[in-house]
């Protein structure tokens, strides 16, 4: 699992454990069992949000899913780049390479 899923599933169950603690307390009553217990829940979300404004703060462009964009120009290169260079897999432009049979 991706960090940003293991952050989303831990989200979820802290939700789903707010959810209980608030349906415990109306069944049984606001004791102090069921505020500790809700304000514990409260302190899980908050922690997990600051948590996940940490990570997000660290690799924003992962968080994001933002990807940065590299503008590649339409004109020709400078042919001067290319002296001397051969063309890997198509051969030599000017005979087969030193101590090779030509073809």
């Amino acid at each position: 699992m991706s960090l940003h899923e293991e952050l989303s599933a831990a989200r979820r169950c802290v939700e789903d454990l707010t959810h209980r603690v608030l349906r415990l307390e109306r069944d049984l009553g606001p004791g102090i069992e069921t505020r500790r217990l809700r304000g514990d829940a409260e302190r899980l979300r908050e922690s997990l949000a600051l948590l996940a404004a940490a990570v997000a703060a660290a690799r924003p462009a992962e968080a994001t899913g933002a990807v940065e964009l590299v503008l590649v120009p339409d004109t020709p290169y400078d042919h001067r780049l290319w002296v001397d260079v051969d063309d890997e897999g198509l051969g030599a432009r000017h005979g087969p390479a030193p101590g090779q049979p030509a073809t």
